[in-house]
């Protein structure tokens, strides 16, 4: 059995071809519309936390918050391509696989939308 050239790798060398990898990745999610859509969210949601947030633990807060539903989405679109890659057929294990990424994406946005509505409602809507 052949050994991933990746683990052959050391030092710099190795961050400089992960760091390939990962853009790689990003490129792949590109083509993905939900990862297509949260991108696009996050071009303003981004620097709008500059402008909301009060203080740097809010700004934080926020930005992680954004982040945290690309990360999560990333994750989930990973788990899909690796069932697909399995079989198209169906099975129960890769549905709930699938539902239970689902499910992590739902909750990461949930909680992006509760942290920015708080946000909003402190520093706008309660002046």
């Amino acid at each position: 059995m052949e050994v991933n050239p990746q683990k052959q790798r050391t030092g710099l060398n190795r961050v400089w071809h992960a760091f390939g990898y990962s853009l790689s990745g990003l490129s792949a999610a590109w083509h993905e519309k939900a990862f297509r859509q949260e991108a696009v969210a996050s071009f303003f949601m981004l620097p709008l936390a500059f402008y909301l947030g009060k203080s740097w633990t809010e700004i934080a807060l926020l930005i992680c918050s954004v982040v945290l539903v690309m990360v999560v989405e990333l994750l989930n679109t990973g788990i899909e391509s690796a069932i697909d890659r399995i079989g198209p057929e169906w099975h129960e294990l890769a549905k709930r696989a699938k539902d239970i990424g689902s499910a992590a994406v739902l909750l990461s946005l949930l909680l992006c939308i509760g942290i920015w509505a708080a946000a909003i409602w402190i520093n706008v809507l309660s002046v």
